[in-house]
């Protein structure tokens, strides 16, 4: 079974043996993200390539040498409000998804950082030993070592099940979400449900996943952002939505680890000019 990943516009990549071996069609060609960073102004297969070959290479993602220690991608990201949430007490652990081991429950902070600060839409993985070793070694449990599925309801079962009860779980589809709040319930778990790869979710998707997350990414979507009512929001152009109490503590309290000078004004949200937000919005 190869590997799966969507990235850059909602381009499908598939990887076997440490090589690009498919590439689909981007779904948006501009993202104010990927532009800035890495100086990307049109998203076409051949960027897409580029830059998975450039992770591959850079980091060691769908291979044996995959570094699982990286430094802070972006300042708001899913897994950067984890780490920061993990390192002041306000989780006990995370239940995510890595390239090799599908889903993972862990409460190191450094780990968590490097298994998700480059990760995309992970649709399909196959377990990989050095990477399944390297997450073990750094106190990470595999969910399934053997088939390296990706299952973050039972990823959350198996938290509760080992003592955790502040979890943090990113969810990339609506029923997920509003399963993982029936098993809080159920559990008398305290989860912090943080909704991600959000780009291309129809309206309908996009408001159960609204509706029973904490925090959401918006990528590159519109009824995201179109139905969000936002509590705290960080970043204009890709706005990361804190919807819930708990979500913004966690949001705020990763502001405190941003070397750089923050705003922080109160006014109607969510705030999206136009000029900034990736091209073609779906």
């Amino acid at each position: 079974m190869p590997h799966i990943m969507e990235l850059l516009g909602k381009t499908r990549v598939v990887v076997k043996d440490g090589k690009v071996i498919e590439v689909g069609e981007p779904e948006v060609d501009w993202c104010p993200l990927f532009a800035k960073i890495h100086g990307i102004q049109k998203i076409t297969p051949e960027e897409v390539k580029k830059n998975m070959e450039f992770r591959i290479s850079d980091f060691g993602m769908f291979t044996e040498k995959r570094r699982l220690e990286l430094e802070d991608f972006v300042g708001f990201g899913a897994s950067e409000v984890m780490m920061t949430g993990l390192s002041r007490g306000l989780l006990d652990t995370t239940v995510t998804a890595c390239d090799g081991a599908g889903t993972v429950i862990s409460n190191n902070p450094t780990l968590v950082q490097g298994m998700g600060g480059r990760m995309s839409g992970l649709v399909e993985t196959e377990p990989i030993d050095g990477i399944i070793n390297g997450i073990e070694e750094r106190g990470g449990i595999v969910l399934d070592p053997s088939t390296a599925k990706m299952d973050p309801v039972a990823g959350v079962k198996k938290a509760a099940e080992l003592g955790y009860e502040k979890i943090a779980v990113t969810a990339a589809f609506g029923e997920t979400a509003k399963e993982l709040r029936k098993l809080e319930a159920e559990l008398g778990l305290d989860l912090i449900v943080i909704g991600v790869h959000v780009t291309g979710l129809n309206r309908e998707e996009a408001q159960v996943l609204v509706e029973n997350s904490d925090i959401v990414t918006s990528c590159a979507s519109k009824p995201i952002r179109d139905l969000v009512k936002p509590i705290a929001q960080v970043g204009t152009a890709v706005p990361l939505f804190a919807l819930t109490q708990k979500g913004k503590e966690l949001v705020i309290e990763r502001a405190k680890d941003i070397k750089s000078p923050i705003l922080i004004n109160t006014m109607a949200l969510p705030v999206l000019p136009e000029h900034k937000q990736p091209r073609d919005l779906i």
